[in-house]
């Protein structure tokens, strides 16, 4: 993963999670495009219980992000999960999302995803993102988009679901 990605955890963390009390229901994905790996690599962050409480209710099973034991079972959870509602195109091809890992930190999992992209089109570039739509309705997720440093930011507030960028 780019030095980029880790440093999403300072970044977002900042100013979206504070404690554990959260009164606003927020997601930040960030998403890069590396030229030398033709990839984007993506990092998705999203409070823990929120997340827990989606995955239970969208896949009607018991969760515990937070037990080691349940790391595989939780694994197969977040991968169905991220790659149906986080969707990423160039030009007129979807380009399908790989899970990487996850991990929590305190109040927050991050999820990494990477899509390989050897024909990107930075001129046009569609993101759909539901993150946790089927849970609340007054979600707002955050999506910044980084191209050669620079970055594009776009909130959607639900139901808004996508944003088109270029560079």
């Amino acid at each position: 993963m780019s030095v980029v990605l880790l440093l999403n955890k300072w970044l977002l963390g900042f100013f979206l999670f504070n404690a554990n009390v959260h009164p606003y229901h927020v997601s930040a994905t960030e998403m890069e495009y590396d030229v030398k790996s033709k990839r984007v690599e993506i990092s998705t962050k999203i409070f823990t219980d929120d997340f827990e409480t989606v995955l239970a209710k969208v896949y009607k099973q018991k969760t515990d992000l937070s037990n080691p034991k349940l790391k595989t079972q939780m694994t197969v959870l977040v991968n169905k999960y991220i790659t149906t509602h986080l969707t990423l195109k160039t030009g007129d091809k979807i380009l399908p999302l790989q899970l990487y890992d996850w991990e929590i930190d305190h109040e927050a999992v991050y999820v990494y995803a990477i899509a390989e992209a050897p024909a990107f089109n930075i001129k046009s570039i569609m993101v759909e993102n539901k993150v946790l739509y089927d849970l609340f309705d007054d979600q707002v997720n955050i999506v910044h988009f980084i191209y050669k440093g620079n970055r594009k930011s776009t909130k959607l507030v639900y139901p808004e679901t996508k944003l088109s960028l270029a560079f």
